[in-house]
């Protein structure tokens, strides 16, 4: 996709955040352009250049690569400045977003990517931003015949695709899926940066505006195939995982629901109910995350009580968060494996007059969920929309991962970087 009047095929924006500097290591790792014939052509792009430079120097060194900076473009543009925005998307063909919160920054990009004929990423975990996006700019997006794809890291690359590959791999027609993520620490414990928290803040500080911008969008209900998913307590116990879970609270509900109601009315296919856990181990780790949210929960419903949240976030999370983020030895020990069970009908002519009768378990295993496995998914995210654009929806859009990539080859390139799908058992009832 990158031409003569585009000189690169990516640019990072963003580059020199704290997600920004990972996924910068991320492409330069030595990916390949769309024709497999010479090196990916690439820029990074922020308000500083020499922190630009500071992001490029540190990927070199720790990549062997001491001429990467040579090698790599830099841009100069910033947030508040539309005609630099501008500058940059004439020059890629594919932006990365790494600012945010999304929310707050996100629009000026999709919005300059839009006019300057331009695709763009992000990794957000933000409904309403990501809902709000798809409202204001489908259309705009399919005129231009570019592609908008939100949350295209670990919110929610695992959860929407891990559905997909579910539905692809069961032996008859897939109902109904519950996962439960889990996440694997080791011995320095887990932490996450707080541009995480304070998304999680502005989200659940600002759910009316959420319920009002699904009213007014007056979508015909998602058909209930099979018996309808019935949600589990607050907290609860799988027995599969001999561990206790509570529902998962990130973007991957709301994002799988959006990619199986285009899948349905737009490929025909067969909606599949969707809940999502995490696991949180005994009965220890109950108490203490029941703390933590209760927290949080009376906290956030106050402007005074979302300060004092933004500002000690390693006090009021109980440690999860901190505005250093994980060290490498972290990053380094962590995982994630979230786990799909499924259910479903070995034939059409069974739905509706007996009880599911298949049932299959997958998983999706990964490296460090929020700086290892969120620049792997979101670069390979950027390389399918170069390499597999016969494969996409047509004209263009604004999409969720599921609908734009249900037909294209990203499961098996994540596969091949380390998030792993795979089919654990199958049964019939």
């Amino acid at each position: 996709m990158a031409t003569k009047e585009r000189p690169f095929h990516l640019v990072v924006f963003g580059a020199s955040g704290f997600t920004g500097q990972f996924v910068t290591e991320e492409v330069a790792r030595g990916q390949v352009d769309p024709k497999g014939s010479s090196r990916l052509t690439w820029a990074v792009a922020g308000r500083s250049q020499e922190k630009l430079q500071g992001v490029l120097a540190r990927a070199a060194l720790k990549l062997g690569r001491p001429a990467l900076s040579s090698e790599v473009g830099t841009i100069i543009c910033d947030i508040t400045n539309p005609a630099s925005l501008d500058e940059m998307a004439k020059q890629a063909a594919v932006v990365l977003n790494c600012v945010g919160p999304y929310r707050f920054y996100g629009e000026p990009v999709v919005k300059a990517c839009i006019e300057n004929g331009t695709s763009c990423i992000d990794i957000s975990g933000e409904p309403q931003f990501l809902e709000l996006m798809y409202w204001k700019y489908h259309e705009k997006a399919a005129e231009k015949g570019v592609y908008i794809i939100g949350s295209s890291g670990f919110d929610s690359i695992p959860a929407d695709l891990g559905v997909i590959y579910t539905s692809n791999k069961i032996n008859g027609i897939l109902t109904a899926v519950e996962s439960f993520l889990t996440i694997h620490s080791g011995p320095e414990g887990l932490c996450i940066h707080d541009g995480t928290w304070k998304s999680a803040i502005y989200g659940f500080g600002d759910q009316s505006n959420l319920k009002k911008l699904r009213t007014q969008s007056n979508l015909k209900p998602v058909p209930i195939v099979g018996p309808k998913l019935k949600r589990r307590w607050p907290i609860s116990y799988c027995r599969e995982l001999s561990s206790y879970s509570i529902p998962f609270l990130g973007a991957d509900v709301s994002v799988v629901k959006r990619t199986q109601r285009y899948l349905h009315e737009n490929l025909e296919q067969s909606p599949v109910q969707y809940a999502a856990y995490v696991t949180v181990g005994g009965i220890t780790s109950v108490i203490k995350l029941m703390f933590a949210g209760l927290f949080f929960l009376f906290f956030v419903r106050f402007g005074i009580g979302r300060q004092l949240l933004i500002k000690f976030p390693w006090l009021f999370s109980f440690g999860y968060f901190s505005k250093q983020g994980p060290t490498h030895k972290q990053m380094d020990a962590s995982s994630f494996t979230m786990t799909f069970f499924g259910q479903g009908y070995s034939q059409s002519s069974d739905i509706d007059k007996n009880r599911p009768n298949i049932r299959i378990c997958t998983q999706v295993k990964g490296p460090e969920a929020g700086y290892v496995a969120t620049p792997i998914a979101m670069v390979q995210t950027a390389l399918t929309l170069l390499n597999d654009a016969s494969e996409l929806p047509k004209p263009g859009g604004v999409f969720t991962p599921g609908a734009a990539f249900s037909k294209t080859k990203l499961i098996d390139r994540l596969n091949q970087r380390g998030i792993e799908f795979s089919v654990i058992s199958t049964s019939e009832v």
